[in-house]
């Protein structure tokens, strides 16, 4: 993690709280998977051709399981003595998931997806070696649900690119 970004979301953790890492790991991942959930959003508003009608809908499904995620990622962060970043400034900051702009066609948006969720998998795995460290059993719980519905996601995903 790029130390402007640690600095940041070291601001969102209560002096000694034995949960900081895990709460640095899932302050980086709200952040993430709010750009993510907005990646998701421009996709389903602009995609355009033969696969409309299927990937117009797919893209709302996984925004509104993203919507319920970051809230679930959020409220965690609460739970173990943190505070969720929510700025639309502090989520362009702290996340490595960039952006997109202007993607119109199947493949390209599907490959964006793929990109973003191989990420948020790997971030996942990070914050659960994080919380198992710190014995913390529900957000180990957490994010291996997260893993494996995304594993899944994944999977899909590039059957889709073939």
């Amino acid at each position: 993690m790029e130390p402007m970004i640690k600095e940041n979301l070291k601001a969102h953790i209560s002096n000694n709280n034995s949960n900081s890492e895990t709460i640095l790991g899932l302050n980086t991942l709200l952040s993430n998977y709010q750009i993510y959930y907005q990646n998701l959003r421009a996709l389903h508003w602009l995609i355009e051709g033969k696969q409309f009608f299927v990937l117009h809908e797919k893209y709302e499904e996984w925004y509104t399981e993203a919507a319920e995620n970051i809230d679930e990622v959020a409220e965690r962060i609460l739970m173990i003595g943190g505070k969720p970043t929510h700025t639309l400034e502090d989520y362009l900051v702290d996340s490595e998931i960039k952006p997109i702009k202007n993607i119109y066609g199947a493949e390209e948006g599907i490959q964006v997806v793929y990109d973003n969720n191989k990420y948020l998998l790997e971030h996942f795995k990070k914050v659960l070696k994080e919380a198992e460290k710190a014995d913390d059993e529900g957000t180990v719980d957490m994010m291996s649900g997260l893993i494996k519905n995304t594993e899944k996601r994944i999977w899909m995903l590039k059957s889709f690119l073939g």
